[in-house]
C-alpha cells in the first residue's frame, strides 16, 4: 500500500554518518541530512555545494536510510532546510520515530511550524555574514531552552554587534548562545579570549569535523 510517506518527496544533496561538530551534541555519532537548496548567501558559507542539483528522495527512502545507521541523533541540515515546505513533515517522523532531532536553520525563514520536540540551532546573520537584513527576529519568541543561537562571528565588529544582541535582549536567557569563529576570518584564540575578557554568558565553539577531516563533504 502506497502511503502518505511515499507520495512525500524532499530534494537531497547528502545523507550521511559522521560525528557533530557543533552544538552541545558536538562529538556524538550522528545522522545528517543536508536538504538541497538556500536563498542566503552568506560570505562564509561552506556548503555551497547545496545550493542546487541533489536529488529527489521520498520520506520513507529518507526515513529508511537513517534507520540503516541506528543513531540516538539525526541532525537536518542544509542549505536553508525550511526552504522547502515537506522539511516540516519530515522533522514530525523523525520525531515521531524517537529520534534526538536537531535542525539547522538561518533564522531567515519562519520557524513557527516546527515540531516542538525537535532541537532549534538558529543562525543569527552577523553584519559580516553580509544576510543581516535576512534575519527574522520574530523566530526569537519561539525559541525555548531546548535550542539554540549562533553567532559565527568574522572579526570586531561581529563580535560587538553579537555582544550588543546577546545582553541587550538577554539571548542567554532564552536558551543557549553559540558563539563560532568563521573560518579563515576570526581566529579562534583571540575570539576565545574576547568572550574570557568579557565574561560573555555563551558557549564558545570551533567545527570539530573540520579539525577531524578539513573541508571534507559528507563528514
Amino acid at each position: 500500500m502506497i502511503t502518505r510517506a511515499d507520495l512525500t518527496a524532499l530534494r537531497v544533496t547528502e545523507i550521511f554518518y559522521s560525528l557533530q561538530g557543533e552544538t552541545r551534541t558536538v562529538g556524538c555519532p550522528t545522522v545528517f541530512i543536508r536538504l538541497t537548496g538556500c536563498p542566503l548567501r552568506c560570505v562564509y558559507c561552506d556548503t555551497a555545494y547545496a545550493f542546487t542539483g541533489g536529488r529527489k528522495w521520498s520520506l520513507t527512502a529518507i526515513l529508511d536510510e537513517v534507520a540503516r545507521h541506528a543513531p540516538r541523533y539525526v541532525t537536518v541540515t542544509g542549505g536553508e532546510p525550511l526552504a522547502q515546505p515537506e522539511c516540516l513533515a519530515l522533522l514530525d517522523a523523525l520525531v515521531e520515530r524517537g529520534y534526538d532531532v536537531s535542525l539547522e536553520t538561518s533564522g531567515a525563514l519562519d520557524v513557527s511550524g516546527v515540531h516542538p520536540g525537535v532541537s532549534k540551532v538558529l543562525d543569527l546573520k552577523t553584519p559580516g555574514s553580509g544576510e543581516m537584513a535576512r534575519n527574522n527576529d520574530a523566530n526569537l519568541h519561539h525559541l525555548t531552552a531546548r535550542d539554540q543561537i549562533k553567532f559565527v562571528i568574522t572579526g570586531p565588529d561581529d563580535y560587538q554587534w553579537a555582544k550588543t544582541r546577546l545582553l541587550d535582549e538577554a539571548l542567554h536567557e532564552r536558551c543557549e548562545v553559540l558563539f563560532s569563529p568563521a573560518t579563515g576570518l576570526q581566529n579562534p584564540a583571540e575570539l576565545a579570549d574576547q568572550i574570557l575578557r568579557d565574561r560573555l554568558p555563551v558557549r564558545f565553539q570551533v567545527q570539530l569535523h573540520k579539525l577531524l577531516w578539513g573541508d571534507c563533504p559528507g563528514r
